[in-house]
């Protein structure tokens, strides 16, 4: 699913983000990106939705090359991610049904799907009852919630987690690592960068530790540290 192979990223400031990373993430897990502010983690998300392009290495989601892809043809790869963000990024005169809507309208998806899976996906995430509120009319958890749905509409291959609990309570923290659980037991991979050193000891999944642009742990059931 995903395969970094000797990758470096260095940028024009000679800030040297990644040095020599390789990994492999297999269709199916779930994994935790670890490690300090500065460590690297979000040019790792950054290299696979292609914001950003390795100095050196190669870079590959899904049988792809990421690194060696047309311009026009980055969308196309962009279809099989979702992501979910920290600061949830929903449009604030948009209400919960409309921000999930509109990332299936930007792909064209046809009007009679979007009616049948948006409210399929509001019931998954347990906002079917919100479905016309505004953002600014829901909870932190609520609104993590609405990203969350908004990142399956289009029902992608993978999904990037960058630190998805960060402004939440440990309460509705859970819930959403709940939720993330239910999506990856339904078949999605699903990587996550992240602090909360609580929920990685607690989960036991496969943890990739980054430090000073290098890896330094690639645990099997592993914790934060």
């Amino acid at each position: 699913m995903i395969s970094f192979n000797k990758v470096s990223k260095v940028f024009p400031n000679r800030q040297v983000a990644l040095q020599q990373v390789s990994f492999e993430i297999n269709k199916g897990e779930f994994v935790f990106l670890v490690g300090p502010s500065g460590a690297g983690k979000t040019t790792i998300l950054e290299l696979i939705t292609c914001e950003e392009k390795p100095t050196t290495g190669m870079v590959s989601v899904a049988g792809r090359v990421v690194n060696r892809l047309k311009p026009s043809q980055v969308p196309y790869l962009r279809r099989n991610l979702g992501i979910v963000f920290q600061d949830f990024r929903l449009l604030p005169q948009k209400t919960v049904y409309e921000n999930v809507a509109f990332a299936m309208q930007v792909v064209e998806a046809p009007p009679s799907l979007i009616r049948r899976r948006v409210p399929l996906l509001l019931e998954l995430v347990g906002l079917h009852r919100k479905a016309n509120d505004l953002p600014q009319q829901l909870s932190g958890g609520e609104q993590q919630r609405t990203g969350l749905a908004r990142a399956l509409a289009n029902d992608p291959l993978l999904l990037l987690c960058d630190e998805p609990t960060g402004n939440l309570d440990p309460e509705t923290a859970w819930e959403i690592m709940n939720l993330l659980v239910q999506i990856n037991n339904s078949g999605a991979t699903i990587l996550m960068a992240t602090h909360a050193k609580n929920l990685v000891d607690r989960m036991k999944r496969r943890v990739i530790a980054i430090d000073a642009g290098h890896i330094v742990r690639d645990d099997y059931r592993g914790g934060y540290s």
